[in-house]
């Protein structure tokens, strides 16, 4: 139970627990918010009550709206198209990364590079991954990794964060710049549960930036232990068909 208000009138509200139980957010007092409600009214008391459905952060929910109708327009237009999806290399000689070069995402996909598959050359395009100057920069990354063309696959990472963390990675030319890479690319932005537009114009979508480390190299060791296994079927084949003659 609480109540909405501005300058000049309040109201109350009632959301109940089926209803609060999705809210991603905890609301607090002066949080501007967006609600959508049904008008209750207690007739012995003559007392209007709202009884609030779904809740959000205003903020959020402008950002969030804005995400929806780029996605939808970009959608329509083909740019996440399947058919558009460039098929990865199995063992890159070279990979390029894009995020930033102090954040936990960059160690992270190193140590898992370098542990599954230490051959493969690393790239790094610095960038910064929030605020004001991430999208130019994260531009000019992009820009950067096209021009040198040295790397066979590219990602584009960065950890967690919320919506308005993430926002550079929903911007339309950065979603065109990607796209028009000549190298497939993937992309490992913040959580499981996150997607950006960046996500949905990439070739591959990982869960993480971890994931997206694990996805563009072979794991050596279980390389080293295939090739082991087919050495000793033919060795056994080849004593069976000595032992036959």
């Amino acid at each position: 139970y609480f109540s909405l208000k501005d300058q000049d009138a309040q109201v109350r509200c009632a959301m109940f627990r089926g209803r609060n139980a999705l809210l991603r957010f905890t609301p607090t007092n002066g949080q501007r918010v967006l609600a959508r409600v049904r008008v209750g009214l207690f007739e012995s008391r003559g007392e209007y009550q709202l009884q609030v459905e779904h809740l959000e952060d205003s903020g959020v929910g402008a950002l969030r709206r804005e995400y929806d109708l780029l996605r939808a327009r970009l959608e329509a237009e083909g740019l996440f198209a399947q058919a558009l999806k460039r098929p990865l290399p199995t063992a890159p000689s070279c990979i390029g990364v894009i995020t930033s070069p102090t954040g936990a995402a960059i160690r992270d996909i190193l140590n898992i590079l370098a542990r599954r598959f230490p051959a493969a050359r690393v790239v790094i395009y610095p960038s910064a991954v929030q605020g004001k100057e991430a999208v130019g920069q994260l531009l000019e990354a992009v820009a950067t990794a096209a021009a040198r063309a040295e790397c066979e696959v590219l990602i584009i990472a960065r950890g967690g964060g919320s919506l308005e963390d993430l926002w550079a990675f929903n911007d339309e030319q950065l979603a065109r710049a990607l796209r028009a890479l000549p190298m497939p690319v993937v992309s490992g932005i913040g959580h499981e549960i996150d997607f950006t537009i960046a996500d949905f114009v990439a070739d591959l979508r990982a869960s993480t930036p971890t994931d997206a480390a694990k996805r563009v190299v072979p794991d050596i060791a279980e390389e080293i232990q295939m090739i082991g296994a087919m050495r000793d079927r033919a060795r056994r084949t080849l004593l069976n068909r000595l032992d036959l003659e």
